[in-house]
């Protein structure tokens, strides 16, 4: 679909960002509850991990279905259908009467919540022009940092006061919700902002080529593997903060919760001074001074010799993942425009492929070396990563600049 401004209802970015809220929370329900998980069913902090590694890797490789759907059918209705779906998986969460029984039911939720974040990000990558697009996919992205914030706090608070099953049936409950509304704007939608993309040939070959063109051009793969990077080694030490804290400095699980809740409150900062960081810093400085935050900040947390250090530091570190995250998602929306659903799919699907082999890899070496090592790693994987980036954007910059000439 070209790029186009549609006069769309004001819900729909709304009810989009509910969505995202819906799907954030989901994501990070567990981390706080890796504790409780592992004491209820008398396993290792490592081994209660794979709730969130089966969700990530489902998440990446059901993008590769998602993508191509909502071309096909429509992004919105996709998306819709998806919150429905999410309403089920993560009801069978909560009605587990096993870790593997667990295991399997975030396996789906993973699945079906792949449908969501996605999608939304091309929708309006579809509907608003590259020009507006930055700010108003920070606003929606409201909708996830707080989703992200919640999850977090409310999987601590529900470790220390009401078990781990009731969480995930109030998620499943507001996925329900959501998908009502869901369903009700799309109907209100213009025609354009709808739009089905006849597909031919063969579905499976027609999905492989799509993805093959997005793959095919040189700047995909550098955001694709940067994006990979980059969630690997950031949500590979950012789940098992709240355990850190709680290990290390006995805090309550609930309390570390409401300390890496404040990571949202930091993306919210910059969602609401994105346009303005967008004009002072550029890309290169967004993603450059992203990484440095989010280094300083989980080397903070872990070496910080008190608990509270880890509340400025969560705070920063929000605000730095959003400077190069967003960024990062911005050239996803533009790597291929005639194949945007396909090309933001892989760009989520390397993300959270990225997360699961980063949580894994935590998981393994917090049983030797302690959550302190995987907080320190990630720290150096991320600056890494990040100045990398900003390096191969500013050439990538210069050459179009020659080119202009």
């Amino acid at each position: 679909m070209p790029n186009a401004d549609l006069p769309i209802p004001r819900t729909a970015v709304l009810a989009l960002s509910l969505a995202a809220f819906a799907s954030g929370v989901s994501l990070r329900i567990n981390d706080a509850l890796l504790p409780r998980l592992a004491g209820d069913f008398s396993i290792s902090l490592g081994h209660a991990a794979g709730v969130i590694t089966v969700f990530s890797v489902a998440y990446g490789l059901a993008q590769l279905l998602f993508g191509p759907l909502g071309d096909r059918f429509g992004k919105y209705l996709v998306i819709a259908w998806g919150c429905a779906a999410c309403a089920i998986t993560a009801s069978l969460c909560g009605l587990a009467q096993s870790f593997p029984q667990l295991l399997v039911a975030r396996l789906l939720a993973g699945a079906t919540a792949a449908a969501i974040i996605p999608l939304s990000m091309a929708w309006i990558g579809d509907v608003v022009p590259y020009a507006r697009r930055q700010p108003v996919l920070a606003r929606f992205l409201i909708g996830q940092i707080m989703g992200l914030s919640v999850g977090v706090w409310m999987g601590g608070f529900a470790a220390d006061s009401v078990g781990w099953r009731l969480p995930f049936l109030l998620i499943g409950g507001g996925f329900a919700a959501i998908s009502l509304l869901l369903f009700s704007v799309n109907r209100q939608l213009p025609a354009m902002a709808r739009q089905q993309r006849a597909v031919q040939g063969h579905p499976l070959r027609t999905m492989l080529s799509e993805f093959g063109q997005v793959l095919s051009q040189p700047w995909a793969r550098v955001v694709l593997l940067t994006v990979f990077t980059e969630g690997a080694f950031l949500y590979g030490a950012f789940a098992f903060i709240a355990s850190h804290l709680h290990a290390v400095f006995g805090v309550s699980l609930s309390t570390a919760g409401a300390v890496v809740m404040w990571f949202g409150f930091g993306g919210l900062l910059f969602a609401i001074f994105s346009a303005t960081l967008v004009r002072r810093l550029g890309e290169v400085g967004l993603t450059s001074w992203g990484g440095v935050l989010i280094a300083a900040s989980l080397l903070a947390v872990g070496l910080a010799p008190v608990w509270w250090w880890a509340i400025p530091a969560c705070f920063v570190m929000g605000l730095g993942f959003y400077m190069l995250h967003n960024t990062l998602q911005i050239n996803a929306t533009q790597m291929a425009p005639e194949r945007r659903g396909a090309a933001v799919s892989s760009f989520a699907s390397c993300f959270f492929l990225g997360q699961a082999a980063g949580v894994a890899a935590g998981g393994a070496l917090t049983a030797y070396a302690g959550t302190r090592w995987v907080l320190l790693a990630g720290a150096l994987g991320v600056l890494l990563v990040a100045l990398n980036f900003s390096r191969l954007r500013a050439a990538a910059n210069r050459q179009a600049l020659r080119a202009a000439a």
